[in-house]
């Protein structure tokens, strides 16, 4: 029998899990299944806030590519009115849930690790798996996107438009595929690279933007024009009120806060932060970073949205114009010049592809932080490789039914976008309540109100955005509907596993007794009561059992949609000499018996068969970890022992009916 240690006293020995799949056969699945770099999640250096916050924008800054495009082609005229309402939700909604957010989940893991600790139990587990859903949309189209955006900034390069017109798609489709391929043959994050693409292009931008707003000063009268044509869809009130229904259209503009709070482990914090449990310096590095990042994402957003409404025609932003999905570089080849323009593109395509990178990393974190642990999981997505081609699957497949437009997938990215936010909204509403009913005070009451009514801001957004381009949250019901019925599988599957994860003794009495139960010296009787003096009458009765008893009650916690437990062992003995064997903290009560049994080696284990209906007997198990134990009891340890050595002798197992 195969045991090993886990930092504990010799006294307390631990037991490796069931293998879950046969050795790896031939050299391409060896090299498919080798670890990667991403498997350990370990963070072995932090940097400054002010360096790690270029990690955060390439996925937030470049929407700068495509965001004042999509605003145009949505609200026209109204761009920079509703520009400025996201700026306003970003500053006064968006920032105060994740500098909450980063007060509850410092260690990277974000909202829906908050609302999982706030919804235990199975709905809880199903709220979580819908959000993996709406964050997988966010991620996926975030790829997608990026290399569609990029793949037109190449096509449309006045150098290269002859050779390459009519060719997004492909292009579109080779820029996946090489992202695909850097992450097969291993790709590590690196804050450095981040910054050496992140600046220039803020830089570049910038750049356009004075130019742009330095054009307006030159010729006045286009700002006129401008003016003219938000008079002719009505006076103030009105503008504001069809802002308010624009603003949805571009909420895509409020990407990066999720990965903001992701890349916190990598946040350089106090010295002594290792040894607080909260680590201050880092929050407060954390939301520097996000605030920095609000505040010159919001700045850049107006800029190009005012110069690019000003500046160009309908005709040049409207689907097929040489403006459609590359506004600020239209703007950098007219105001800068050719060569300039193409430093733009090159800049621009840089960190879209970064921004690809950056999803693909977050997907590679995101499934194997929560899937394994609900037991819905196959074995391989522990593995980076096989993840980095079915990622590339779903990629190719979403592009090609967008047919790689920039326009058309914003909707969807929106959609997850705004679920996520609205997820984090909702879990600090939650968060603050419940705080101040514990601890009375009037503050967390009304900062609870202040975050329902954000709440309130953000559903509206994504409900607006649903009804109007319900394309995303169909691949997101997709996502979900995928991650549930695999997940249903891998935990079926994987139901009979030992689903121990540690091993703890409640007292030094029960370490100093539990030697004397191993090493086949006693019977093992899992009973739901120590008083059980007829069971051990009928047992001494009909069986021969030389050697002392062992009962074994177990006590299941009571959110068991867990797959994996901690249990807390006690041990005593009577003064009849029978062993008493009690365990906290159980998910499954089958389980635990198999992997215990596995622990003692007794001699033999007489289980008790409850003779009802089996079918419904396995869905309380699979659900509720309980269900006809005796059964599943023989069938676990079977398979535990078809993968672990031969011995010579195996516990007998005797079926008891009542």
């Amino acid at each position: 029998m195969t045991r090993h240690m886990t930092g504990q006293p010799e006294s307390q020995p631990a037991l490796l899990p069931v293998p879950k799949e046969p050795p790896i056969k031939g050299a391409f699945g060896r090299w498919l299944m080798q670890p990667g770099v991403e498997e350990g999640h370990a963070v072995e250096q932090t940097y400054p806030w002010y360096a790690v916050l270029w990690l955060t924008g390439v996925d937030y800054f470049s929407t700068l590519g495509y965001q004042p495009g999509i605003a145009l082609l949505a609200t026209g005229a109204l761009s920079p009115l509703a520009t400025l309402l996201l700026v306003g939700v970003t500053l006064f909604g968006a920032l105060p849930v994740y500098y909450q957010v980063t007060r509850r989940s410092f260690i990277g893991q974000g909202s829906i690790a908050m609302l999982e600790n706030l919804l235990p139990s199975w709905w809880g587990k199903l709220f979580v798996l819908a959000l993996l859903g709406f964050a997988s949309t966010s991620f996926v189209i975030t790829m997608t996107l990026s290399a569609s955006d990029a793949a037109e900034h190449l096509v449309k390069n006045p150098l290269l438009v002859h050779y390459l017109e009519g060719w997004q798609l492909p292009v579109t489709l080779v820029l996946l595929a090489l992202l695909a391929v850097v992450f097969l043959l291993g790709f590590s994050e690196a804050v450095g690279l981040a910054v050496a693409v992140g600046v220039p292009y803020i830089l570049l931008n910038f750049a356009v933007i004075v130019r742009g707003l330095f054009a307006i000063a030159e010729h006045p009268e286009v700002l006129g024009q401008w003016q003219g044509q938000l008079a002719l869809q009505g006076d103030w009130p009105t503008l504001l009120v069809l802002t308010v229904f624009a603003f949805p259209k571009l909420a895509l503009g409020l990407s990066g806060f999720e990965t903001g709070v992701s890349v916190m482990p990598l946040v350089r914090g106090n010295p002594d932060d290792d040894r607080k449990p909260i680590p201050e310096g880092r929050i407060d590095g954390s939301r520097r970073l996000l605030t920095a990042a609000a505040l010159l994402m919001g700045v850049l957003l107006i800029g190009s949205s005012l110069v690019t409404t000003v500046l160009i025609p309908p005709t040049a932003y409207a689907e097929g114009g040489e403006a459609a999905g590359r506004t600020l570089a239209y703007l950098s080849h007219r105001l800068l010049g050719e060569v300039f323009g193409t430093i733009y593109d090159i800049s621009t395509i840089a960190i879209l592809w970064f921004a690809g990178a950056s999803a693909m990393v977050g997907m590679l974190n995101l499934i194997p932080r929560y899937l394994p642990r609900f037991g819905m999981a196959p074995a391989w997505v522990s593995y980076n490789r096989p993840l980095v081609l079915v990622l590339l699957l779903v990629n190719v497949l979403v592009t090609c039914i967008f047919r790689a437009d920039v326009e058309a997938q914003g909707g969807a990215y929106a959609t997850g976008v705004l679920a996520l936010i609205l997820s984090a909204a909702v879990a600090v509403a939650l968060a603050l309540g419940r705080e101040s009913q514990q601890t009375g005070q009037g503050s967390d009451r009304l900062l609870s109100l202040y975050f329902w009514a954000v709440s309130l801001v953000f559903a509206y957004a994504l409900i607006a955005n649903i009804v109007e381009r319900p394309d995303g949250v169909i691949i997101s019901a997709l996502f979900i509907f995928a991650i549930l019925v695999i997940g249903s599988i891998s935990r079926l599957q994987r139901s009979t596993e030992l689903r121990v994860e540690t091993l703890a003794f409640r007292d030094s009495q029960s370490a100093a007794l539990w030697p004397e139960l191993r090493g086949r010296k006693v019977h093992l009787v899992p009973t739901r009561s120590f008083d059980c003096d007829d069971k051990i009458a009928q047992i001494r009765k009909l069986y021969i059992t030389e050697g002392p008893l062992a009962l074994l009650r177990i006590k299941l916690v009571d959110d068991r949609s867990d797959f994996l437990s901690g249990l807390r062992l006690g041990v005593d003995r009577t003064p009849e000499g029978i062993y008493r064997i009690e365990v906290e903290g159980a998910v499954a009560l089958a389980n635990t018996i198999a992997y215990l049994s596995e622990l003692i080696d007794p001699i033999s284990i007489f289980l008790q068969l409850k003779r009802k209906n089996f079918a419904s007997q396995l869905l309380e198990y699979l659900l509720f970890g309980e269900g006809e134990t005796g059964f599943i009891v023989y069938q676990i340890l079977v398979q535990y022992w078809d993968w672990t050595p031969e011995e010579d002798l195996r516990p007998h197992i005797f079926l008891l009916s009542d």
